[in-house]
């Protein structure tokens, strides 16, 4: 997958995401399965910011970028801030 390609899915998500918090500023907030969905594009933006950095380093490094894999969720949202 190239940035490119990793760009597109985070502003595909974070497009999605804001359409959700929009409808639930509407006075009657969020229904569980929009709640759920919120916090599964969370996740995989994180997982998306991830594989960015991942590029980036292998690429600072003089790797090939492309041999940078998504990691599990489990992985990502266990990095501490």
């Amino acid at each position: 997958m190239a940035d490119d390609d990793v760009f597109g899915q985070i502003n595909a998500l974070s497009d999605e995401e804001e359409r959700l918090w929009q409808s639930a500023g509407d006075g009657h907030g969020l229904a569980a399965d929009e709640h759920a969905r919120l916090e599964a594009i969370k996740v995989e933006l994180d997982r998306a910011y991830d594989l960015l950095h991942q590029r980036a380093a292998r690429r600072a490094a003089g790797l090939d970028p492309s041999d940078a894999e998504p990691r599990p969720a489990e992985v990502v949202e266990r990095y501490q801030q």
